[in-house]
């Protein structure tokens, strides 16, 4: 019998990541990808000496991602550089209030302490819990896959003693009283797609492994690491099939057996594993398999994450910025019940602003910024709304508003400037509604309750990346990989990984 043969759809993180995971091992994998670059939501856009990110940007828990490497017997210093960025984010409000947040206990006490001297003890009841939940939900849990309910009732103890029932937002309000303070401790579910008012309050780990790891950027952008895997599995003898969108996932009684491309390219398989969204595959990749329909309709049905409104615009540097800046605008519970809620596009917003030539000056031309800014706006399925006509106002709303309050630079045009709403997130990355992030992380929708690593009824289908356990975000969709990786090779008879010289 020949080596195993697998295919996983889709180079985003996740599926690079299993891609590597999977060849490292011995399994002979390729990687097939609809665009004309890897990278999945990490692709890189490039114009007149500017690079942009075109998603991730803040790279935290940095172990999961030197563990693809290690998995082939390579250590990541030798491909890529983390650099530091300090603060974490900049908070800002119209009222001028302004917040560094970081793991500079020192300095957060002292902010804390001028602006709510009775939270700081509050702060520190927060971080005990945080890191409780870091321990439970992350280090125990993040890269195991739930298969079955059994395997959600065995964690059911450890959820109901940390009240994951509760959502961040009201996690957060036990232990602060200051409403500004309430923000900076409850927007970071926003980062992975969900409503600070409606995730699980799990999703508070995410403080602690800021303040463990840090928060990192990549010399070069993001767009680099991506690079960096796609070096590696090469080097693996892996294949990447780029520009060849997957038309269908072929099955033969109940079991995938291989993929057809519509640049006419079809190749059989021992298996497939799926970084593409999750309805996408199921309702279109899989149209001619009957036991995918049923499927299909449920998965469409969850609540799915808000979308993103994003410009990307090169222009003068403009000096005292920080890497990561949070903008919030005058509402905050009221604009996510419009986003998430309701589907209205608010006349206000909050923005998400990148800066990186703070910590990486090279990614644009000297003196020069790559911004990136991005609004949450609702999904498809919640508003109608043309962003051929919208989009183009929207940017000017968001750009005018930017250069009144933060970017005087903006004065000027900007030398390169492109969007990207929910059309393109359904249209260039299909999603579903134009989701930016997949199944909406609440707790109905989190662990064996998500779309699950290995289907249990179609053989040889796997799914890797957000709308996967255990969800979004970067640490979260490589997890997914170690998860699904692992669950492949059992399957297969094979080791984990194995050391490549």
């Amino acid at each position: 019998m020949g080596r195993p043969r697998a295919a996983v759809i889709g180079s985003g993180f996740g599926g690079l990541t299993l891609a590597v995971r999977l060849q490292a091992a011995g399994v002979a994998t390729t990687l097939v990808e609809k665009r004309d670059r890897p990278g999945g939501r990490a692709y890189v856009f490039h114009d007149k000496g500017f690079a942009f990110d075109g998603g991730p940007t803040v790279i935290t828990a940095p172990e999961c991602l030197a563990d693809v490497f290690r998995a082939a017997g390579r250590e990541m210093e030798e491909y890529v550089e983390l650099l530091p960025v300090m603060p974490f984010y900049r908070l800002h409000w119209e009222d001028g209030y302004r917040f560094d947040y970081s793991n500079d206990l020192e300095a957060v006490n002292a902010q804390i302490e001028a602006k709510s001297p009775r939270d700081v003890d509050g702060y520190a009841r927060f971080r005990r819990y945080a890191d409780d939940v870091f321990k439970e939900g992350y280090v125990k849990l993040a890269n195991v896959p739930f298969l079955d309910f059994w395997s959600m009732i065995r964690v059911a103890p450890q959820l109901t003693r940390l009240q994951a029932f509760r959502s961040v937002y009201s996690m957060v309000a036990r232990f602060i009283k200051d409403d500004h303070l309430r923000q900076v401790l409850s927007f970071h579910s926003l980062l992975v797609g969900g409503n600070p008012f409606a995730s699980s309050s799990i999703y508070t780990l995410i403080h602690a492994l800021e303040r463990r790891w840090g928060v990192s950027f990549v010399r070069g952008g993001t767009g680099a690491l991506v690079d960096a895997y796609v070096q590696l599995f090469r080097e693996l003898g892996g294949e990447l099939r780029l520009e060849c969108p997957v038309e269908r996932i072929r099955t033969t009684n109940g079991r995938v057996s291989g993929i057809d491309a519509a640049d006419g390219w079809s190749e059989d398989f021992d298996l497939v594993a799926s970084n593409a969204d999750v309805v996408h595959t199921y309702s279109k990749l899989l149209r001619d398999e009957p036991l995918a329909a049923r499927r299909a309709a449920g998965v469409a049905r969850r609540r799915h994450s808000m979308s993103l409104f994003v410009i990307y615009f090169g222009a003068r540097r403009q000096p005292g910025m920080a890497h990561h800046s949070v903008l919030f605008g005058p509402r905050y519970r009221e604009l996510l019940s419009d986003i998430f809620d309701r589907g209205n596009l608010a006349d206000d917003f909050s923005l998400y602003l990148h800066a990186p030539t703070v910590t990486d000056p090279t990614i644009a031309p000297d003196g020069y910024e790559a911004f990136y800014v991005l609004s949450p706006v609702p999904h498809l399925g919640k508003a109608e709304i043309d962003w051929s006509v919208e989009g183009p106002r929207y940017r000017d709303r968001i750009l005018d508003y930017l250069h009144r309050r933060y970017l005087p630079v903006l004065s000027e045009s900007p030398v390169t400037l492109r969007i990207f709403t929910p059309h393109d997130f359904r249209d260039v990355l299909n999603t579903h509604h134009g989701s930016a992030f997949s199944l909406e992380p609440i707790l109905s929708q989190s662990a064996y309750f998500r779309v699950h690593n290995r289907d249990d009824r179609i053989g040889g289908l796997y799914f890797v990346g957000a709308g996967t356990h255990p969800g979004a975000g970067v640490p979260g969709v490589v997890n997914s990989a170690e998860a699904t990786a692992g669950l492949i090779l059992e399957d297969l008879g094979m080791a984990r990984t194995r050391s490549v010289s």
